[in-house]
């Protein structure tokens, strides 16, 4: 019985101290919540604060960017910078752009432009000047190469003219004199009057041309040595080539247009072009050209069309190289385009700078049509009265990225 009793009492003792920890946890963890609360509260209540600092009396906020103002996104730019690199900006206007065909071309020689020097006589080729190469500017009159036929065995073909002309002039001579007492027919003193008049136009064709070193052969024209057709100490034949001389005064340009424009050859009028060793795009236009013609069908190994056209040499081409041409047919006169300076390309989209104010502007993605080389259609993305910046574009875009402010760095 006592043993009951005094187990029935520890079991009482553990109940009411469970129950007095319980309580207290309880109000801890009140107590807990309740400064949580308050916590958040004095959060709240710091960040409203913070807010209304942010604002004058009129409820105006001057730390926070004007977003609705559209300045939100504005390149500072000031006009030092802007005379440092020589910016210059471009008033977008309605204005006429043609239809543009680019393709590719060459270079050519007009015709009438070029004379082919050719051998005068059998022998040896003996250049002038040994320095004499391609490019090379020579004048009218100006020996190119002397040919000579002294050590070969059939001997020197320029003596033997001479010596057959020297001995025709006497036998003329002689028949002369016969004919006169009749001794010979006149048919023989017209044989020997024949033998004489070749001996001698063969003899004076070469006689001014005849030197110490051989035949020398001249350039007929004024121009330069486009190609040197044999070498030094070889031998040539009488008709055989020797050089080519261009007077380099009229060029063509011939482009290669793919049959999918047939159609559209009938429209064009001019071209531009680009040449691969200068990065200035040429106008026809600018350069006395006119269009010669184009092809009415492609030839059998190729499925392009030609297009010829005629300009002046400005001393800036090389004949037989390869362009890019732009060729230009119909024109469109309410059509927007712009340098193709201006225009930047991020990820495959395309933008330009607009000028806002005076030290201020702002990046504009557009919409590109077609180029002509040189200038370039803008389909969307700038209006008539833009002004869009076309030198010093890359320095403005540099600018961009020193006025980001990062992220959680605004004040």
């Amino acid at each position: 019985m006592k043993t009951y009793i005094i187990s029935l009492f520890i079991i009482i003792a553990i109940f009411f101290t469970g129950c007095f920890f319980g309580n207290k946890n309880q109000n801890s963890s009140t107590k807990n919540a309740h400064a949580h609360v308050h916590s958040t509260k004095d959060r709240h209540d710091h960040s409203a604060k913070d807010d209304h600092d942010c604002h004058d009396e009129d409820g105006h906020d001057h730390e926070t960017p004007d977003t609705e103002g559209g300045h939100s996104d504005e390149i500072p730019f000031s006009k030092r910078q802007a005379e440092a690199v020589g910016l210059q900006v471009e008033e977008v206007t309605y204005g006429i752009f043609s239809h543009v065909i680019k393709t590719s071309g060459q270079i050519l020689s007009a015709q009438g432009d070029e004379v082919t020097i050719a051998a005068t006589s059998n022998g040896i080729v003996s250049f002038i000047n040994s320095s004499l190469s391609d490019g090379a500017s020579i004048r009218a009159g100006e020996a190119i190469v002397a040919i000579s036929a002294k050590n070969l065995l059939d001997g020197d073909p320029a003596k033997k003219t001479k010596i057959a002309y020297e001995t025709a002039l006497k036998e003329y001579q002689r028949a002369e004199e016969l004919i006169k007492v009749q001794i010979i027919s006149a048919k023989e003193f017209e044989q020997t009057r024949l033998r004489y008049e070749t001996a001698k136009t063969a003899y004076e064709a070469q006689a001014s041309d005849i030197t110490a070193s051989g035949v020398k052969v001249a350039s007929p024209v004024n121009g330069y040595i486009k190609n040197r057709l044999v070498n030094q100490g070889e031998y040539v034949s009488v008709g055989q080539p020797i050089a080519t001389v261009s007077q380099n005064r009229r060029l063509q340009l011939r482009a290669e247009v793919s049959e999918n424009y047939f159609k559209s050859l009938k429209n064009i009028g001019s071209a531009n072009f680009q040449t691969s060793y200068d990065n200035t795009v040429y106008k026809l236009s600018d350069l006395n050209g006119r269009l010669l013609s184009f092809g009415k069908a492609s030839d059998r190994q190729s499925f392009y069309i030609p297009v010829t056209f005629e300009f002046d040499n400005i001393g800036d081409f090389v004949p037989g190289s390869f362009v890019s041409v732009y060729l230009l047919s119909k024109a469109q006169d309410d059509a927007i385009s712009i340098p193709l300076s201006a225009v930047t390309e991020e990820q495959g989209l395309h933008f330009v700078y607009l000028q806002v104010d005076e030290e201020g502007y702002k990046k504009q993605e557009v919409t590109l049509g077609q180029s002509n080389g040189d200038r370039i259609q803008i389909m969307s993305g700038v209006k008539p009265g833009d002004k869009v910046v076309i030198k010093g574009v890359y320095q403005v875009k540099l600018a961009t990225a020193s006025s980001v402010t990062p992220e959680g760095h605004s004040h």
